[in-house]
């Protein structure tokens, strides 16, 4: 087993998908040392506690001090307090590393403080298809925003964590690390597969994932500018030109679906969906618009987050007071 730990965030309202959970995890014991920081309830922990006794190094609850706003976070954190190796893989619930993957994040922590894989569904139903197409568009543009990541330990606890009272927490932990200074790793061709939510669960995330685009303000004025334009478009019958749009969306899909041997993982199916992903998620983004002028935030997990994010200048602003307060003598914020 190398020195490495992967920290597993939970929390889980029901059990249906324990045992393919499981049979990922055995495996997984002998690249790594599991740490699984679990929120689910009492009852689901102890199933979780007995069928995991033998496979995973550690299996705790949250940290009592920690109470975010997204609870992912919370797990996170613990994780990252409790785990004893400097490299440490972050890896939601839904995401299959194998050995070769997990040895690359390992051995690209040696010269970073963050590695940010791209991660591809399996198996492809129908809305994992469809969501590819995002993934897709994130890849031409440069990286896409994965359920995982490799971190330093030493960097993550230098840093004090990162904002867990945002929606887009990824986001928010690759900011915090370029603030405080920190090197980030974003290798187009490692490609860790990620099992597909359900579809109750996709159609949950349409407006959510728009809301993320908050703390991206050029990419979120770029998607409400979509209908607005499309519906000029249309009434001066500029159809040769919505067309050449679509067919432009299709190609820098494509050019995604081809960085880093992309094109054996990512179907070209979803390269063609990319025009459909853009229409949907400029409707969504108008309802995250909507829903974040009036005052209200985003449900999630019985909660209502307002913050999307924060930009790195902020956040280096931040961190710059908080080393001035250490440096006074004053406890930082």
């Amino acid at each position: 087993m190398r020195d490495l730990d992967y920290v597993l965030p939970l929390r889980w309202a029901r059990d249906d998908k324990l045992e393919e959970l499981t049979a990922y995890l055995r495996p997984l014991s002998a690249w790594a040392r599991v740490v699984v920081v679990d929120g689910s309830p009492p009852e689901l922990f102890e199933r979780h506690a007995k069928a995991w006794a033998d496979i995973v190094a550690s299996h705790l609850r949250p940290d009592g001090d920690l109470d975010f706003l997204n609870g992912k976070v919370d797990g996170v954190t613990t994780g990252l307090r409790h785990a004893r190796a400097e490299r440490v893989v972050i890896a939601d619930d839904d995401v299959r590393y194998d050995e070769t993957g997990l040895a690359r994040v390992d051995a690209l922590l040696g010269a970073a403080d963050l590695v940010r894989p791209h991660n591809y569904f399996r198996p492809l139903p129908w809305h994992a298809r469809w969501d590819t197409a995002r993934t897709l568009l994130n890849r031409a543009f440069g990286a896409d925003y994965p359920g995982t990541f490799g971190v330093r330990r030493s960097t993550f606890l230098a840093m004090g964590g990162y904002d867990g009272d945002v929606l887009f927490e990824n986001l928010e932990l690759i900011r915090t690390v370029r603030a405080h200074g920190g090197r980030e790793c974003r290798p187009a061709d490692l490609l860790v597969a990620r099992v597909p939510p359900g579809v109750e669960r996709f159609w949950a995330q349409r407006v959510w994932q728009a809301y993320d685009d908050l703390a991206q303000p050029a990419r979120m004025a770029l998607f409400l500018a979509v209908l607005p334009v499309l519906g000029v478009a249309l009434h001066r019958r500029r159809y040769h030109g919505v067309i050449a749009c679509a067919g432009l969306v299709v190609l820098l899909a494509e050019t995604g679906r081809r960085r880093g041997g992309g094109r054996r993982v990512y179907p070209f199916t979803s390269a063609l969906l990319a025009p459909g992903w853009v229409l949907e998620r400029a409707v969504c983004s108008w309802l995250a618009l909507g829903a974040r002028l009036s005052g209200r935030g985003i449900p999630y997990w019985g909660r209502r987050i307002h913050v999307a994010g924060h930009s790195v200048r902020r956040l280096r602003r931040r961190y710059d007071r908080s080393a001035r307060g250490l440096r006074r003598g004053q406890p930082g914020r």
